[in-house]
């Protein structure tokens, strides 16, 4: 599907597209088709009436969220320690670091600046680099949509260098999504002699980036092997009460989960 969007030239319509597909606008559409069948059919109209507004409310739960992200998702499983000892100082391996999104403008710095995504995954990266001194890359520019202004890459070599001391080693700032942090980001490595990538991502994001560079490295004919490192992976659910209740948590959690499920199934 990323494909075909690409070759009529209208990948700029993705954001709509998933808006359309993505919750509420699904439940919305089953209470309004609902309500106009009543006259018609009262108990068909009841019947999708209450799967709107239930669809709805488990839309909303931290519940619904837990389990769209592990049954849709899988997300690999943080580095453990030893995995990142084995990592120290690995010859031809470098982390790449994917973006995840940037403000055009944050008022209170006077400049654009990563969303909380990107910050996140640079901060981590970083991190990484630190305990195994490998060199760090970062992949992002600007998004479908998105307003003209800086790239997420130099924004973040930018953020690297002065607010975390520790200059990035390559940015690639022309990548619109996580397709093409892959096909942009491979012959990066391969000019500078890499053979082996850290890729740093969220867990939610990380099958459809393993996907993505898996496919570009195959269309190359460059074979590059990959390691997860996940990041943002959230705690076990206790099963509480409240986990059933509705809150913004709980619908950006899911809103996230069907997103990462439909890019990778566009292969996006």
């Amino acid at each position: 599907m990323n494909d075909l969007l690409v070759t009529l030239g209208i990948e700029s319509w993705k954001p709509a597209i998933a808006a359309l597909l993505l919750p509420p606008t699904p439940f919305v559409l089953l209470v309004l088709v609902g309500g106009g069948l009543m006259r018609r059919s009262r108990s068909v109209a009841w019947a999708l009436l209450l799967a709107g507004a239930l669809g709805t409310w488990w839309m909303c739960t931290p519940v619904a969220a837990t389990a769209l992200t592990e049954l849709l998702l899988r997300p690999p499983p943080a580095l453990g320690t030893d995995q990142i000892a084995s990592l120290k100082k690995a010859p031809k391996t470098a982390i790449v670091v994917l973006g995840g999104g940037r403000k055009s403008l944050a008022p209170e710095y006077g400049v654009s600046d990563l969303n909380h995504f990107g910050v996140e995954r640079l901060r981590y990266g970083l991190w990484l680099s630190r305990q195994t001194s490998l060199p760090v890359a970062f992949s992002g520019g600007l998004g479908h949509g998105s307003q003209p202004g800086s790239a997420e890459g130099e924004i973040a070599a930018r953020m690297a260098a002065a607010e975390f001391g520790q200059p990035l080693r390559w940015t690639e700032s022309e990548s619109r999504d996580t397709n093409e942090n892959a096909t942009r980001t491979l012959p990066l490595m391969r000019t500078q002699g890499i053979e082996h990538i850290v890729l740093v991502t969220h867990g939610f994001h990380m099958r459809r980036a393993l996907a993505a560079f898996e496919r570009a490295a195959q269309r190359a004919s460059t074979p590059m092997k990959l390691t997860p490192a996940s990041m943002g992976l959230d705690a076990p659910s206790r099963g509480d009460w409240h986990d059933w209740l509705p809150s913004r948590a709980g619908f950006d959690r899911v809103n996230i989960a069907l997103h990462e499920w439909l890019g990778r199934l566009a292969g996006a």
